[in-house]
Formats: C-alpha cells, structure tokens, sequence
C-alpha cells in the first residue's frame, strides 16, 4: 500500500530552464541551445548539484572558455532569471495527496548554494514533509545511496513510496532500490484547455492521483 510519496523538484514542482536566461539574452533559440549544449552543459551544471562549489566551477570554465565568459558568469550571477515558477496545478495536487493522508517529501539534483535562493520563494516546497538535496548530501541521482539516504532519513519504506521524476535515469534508479518510480512529464500539464475536468482539475494530475491510489 502506498503510503508516501517523494517529489523531484525541477521538473516536476518547479519550472527551471535555463533558456529562459539565454534565449532572450541571445535573441535567438538555436544559439542559446548551441551555448548549452557546448559551453554550459548539462554535465557542467551537475558537478555543482553534486556537491562542487560554484566558483570553483565557473572558474575552470572561464578558464577553458575565456571568450564566453560574461556569458558563464551569467548562468549562476542571474540563476534565478531561469526559474518560471512553480509548475501549474502542482501545489493543488501536493495538497489534495496530504488531505488524503499521503506523506509528502522532496529529493532534488540541485546545488546547495542555488537551492538556498529558491527555498523560500516557492511555497510548494513548504509543503514538504523534509527533503534530501544532493548539493548538500554530495551524492545526486540515480545513485542508490541517495535513494536509501531518503529513505531513512524520512523514516519509510521503498515498498509504501511513490517517487516521481521527469528523468528517466532518475526514475530507473529509485525504482532500482524497490521504489515505484513513476516518470512524469511536465508537458502534460500545458495547454489543458482539452483535459480540464468539468471541476476545473486536471485531467493528467487526477490520473496521477488515481495511480497513486491504485498501486498495489
């Protein structure tokens, strides 16, 4: 029976993009995504939410890149130019779990130094019942040891958890450690002029809710 269910942040609470820094700033998609993909990389942005301090990274970037580097400083000088707030709908789903008895937690990829200017912004995450941040902890997934760290740190079972990620990988590892990992995808949640209940509730998240609630 489940009995908790574990919430990934970016992704899934929070929308965070870091085309919405670049896009405008380079007045163009395609060299935005050109930039991330060659210079501030996803894998560049992991070593800081596994744990690597920020200047130290921006400074081996800069090094190894000394004609971008107004545009590597940007990416955590402006970090927060790259959240688009809290994803529709899912403070209402968090809150109709609680209501029906569900524990709530957070486990995030995110760096202990951004993670404290967001904290407090969002009020969804006050909702948490405690979360494990891999920024902090220095272990991030799909690591099992920050699956088990969760685990007994919010005092359940893998058996009675639901974890729900918008990364596969993420979700392959939670689900590795017996979590029922479930991946979710934000893009549901767009355009829901078509999958709105005749309440006004979203057809995806009352899905979800449902599977929730029907996993064995």
């Amino acid at each position: 029976m489940i009995k908790n269910v574990i919430f990934d942040y970016g992704g899934v609470l929070l929308d965070w993009n870091p085309h919405y820094l670049y896009d405008p700033y380079f007045g163009d998609v395609d060299k935005a995504e050109w930039f991330l993909q060659h210079i501030c990389t996803y894998e560049w942005n992991a070593q800081h939410d596994n744990g690597k301090p920020i200047a130290e990274g921006t400074a081996e970037l800069v090094a190894e890149h000394p004609d971008w580097e107004k545009e590597i400083r940007m990416y955590y000088d402006e970090f927060m130019k790259m959240m688009g707030g809290q994803i529709p709908g899912m403070i209402e789903f968090v809150k109709d779990l609680k209501a029906n008895g569900y524990h709530v937690f957070g486990l995030s990829n995110w760096s202990a130094e951004t993670f404290a200017l967001v904290r407090h912004v969002y009020p969804v995450l006050d909702l948490m019942e405690d979360m494990v941040i891999s920024g902090i902890e220095r272990v991030m997934k799909p690591d099992h040891r920050i699956f088990e760290l969760a685990l007994n740190r919010f005092g359940i079972k893998a058996s009675e958890t639901v974890f729900l990620d918008d990364n596969t990988a993420n979700v392959q590892g939670s689900c590795e450690v017996g979590i029922n990992g479930i991946l979710f995808n934000k893009n549901m949640l767009k355009n829901e002029k078509d999958s709105l209940l005749s309440d006004g509730r979203s057809a995806f998240l009352e899905r979800l809710q449902q599977t929730i609630q029907s996993h064995p």
